[in-house]
């Protein structure tokens, strides 16, 4: 959970007048910070967060309420020069989330400055009718003067309604976005009940999360191509939850090096899952993990449509 004396107030007050709601969409380079930033505004893990880039796949739904404002935070893969099959899918996906949403929130890492990916999709921008409003991200580690340079260089690039500095890992400035969203959403009915913070189903989301474990505790060793699934999902008598999960990889190589010297890879990847998803469950869990080899798996169209990814032809 966040600290939320950093965060926008999202529970409901007892406010008169009309309620509001709509999407926003998150877009930036990978790494850029945009699943911390959605996890700082709804107020709890609901996009997973490693420092291995491109983590966050499919469009995950992130959703806060801010006083009458029910905003539905869209947090999209980040958008690059694709080279492989998986990588064109993430970015049409991501695409694909800006042109749905109402608002677009478009992150750039302040310490990386406008360059490469970033630039590039500066001037992509125009593809998207939404009002687009920019973000720099980390300025705690960034000079003034650079950051009224970069204001001013990505004010050029692409037209913004408004312009916000902000560091997701402490919350400062975060507070401002969400109640410059609580005012400027539409008018209309809110999407989901006032208690619920993500549309991602719970199965999808715990193999989200032992995922994210997986690429914490092998981020160098890793390489990009591995995918979990969830296989069974079966609610236990005793108010616990038995969870099976699949660790898709490549290679034998790449399966050694998940299971690592007499398992005690995998063994330190499921206890970090269990923890977590105890506390987001509350419920005690048990977890079974395997870790089985699929060749070519991201030239399967069955696991795209696990992500929720369009195949690409």
């Amino acid at each position: 959970m966040t600290d939320t004396s950093e965060t926008a107030d999202t529970s409901a007050a007892d406010l008169t007048g009309p309620t509001r709601s709509g999407f926003v969409a998150l877009i930036g380079a990978p790494n850029a910070g945009k699943s911390t930033l959605i996890n700082r505004f709804v107020g709890a893990k609901v996009s997973i967060v490693s420092h291995k880039v491109q983590t966050t796949r499919a469009i995950v739904r992130g959703i806060a309420t801010v006083e009458r404002t029910q905003i539905v935070f869209v947090d999209t893969p980040g958008i690059f020069s694709p080279r492989r099959r998986l990588d064109r899918a993430m970015v049409t996906t991501a695409w694909g989330g800006a042109r749905d949403a109402d608002i677009v929130l478009v992150l750039i890492d302040a310490e990386r400055g406008i360059a490469g990916d970033a630039a590039k999709l500066l001037e992509s921008l125009d593809q998207v009718p939404h009002k687009k409003v920019l973000i720099l991200n980390k300025i705690d580690q960034v000079k003034r003067e650079t950051l009224l340079a970069l204001v001013s260089q990505a004010n050029e690039k692409a037209k913004f309604e408004e312009t916000f500095l902000i560091s997701a890992l402490n919350g400062s400035g975060v507070a401002d976005v969400a109640s410059y969203l609580a005012k400027t959403l539409p008018e209309g009915p809110w999407y989901y009940p006032d208690d619920q913070i993500s549309d991602l189903p719970m199965r999808q989301l715990s193999a989200e999360i032992t995922r994210e474990k997986l690429y914490l505790r092998l981020h160098q060793e890793l390489p990009y191509s591995s995918h979990v699934e969830t296989e069974s999902w079966e609610e236990k008598k005793d108010g616990s939850v038995r969870i099976q999960q699949v660790i898709y990889v490549e290679r034998d190589s790449q399966k050694k090096i998940v299971l690592g010297k007499n398992g005690e890879t995998i063994k330190s990847i499921g206890q970090s899952a269990r923890k977590e998803l105890a506390e987001i469950l509350d419920q005690k869990v048990h977890l079974f993990l395997f870790v089985k080899v699929r060749e070519n798996w991201g030239d399967d169209p069955e696991r795209y449509r696990e992500m929720g990814l369009e195949f690409p032809h």
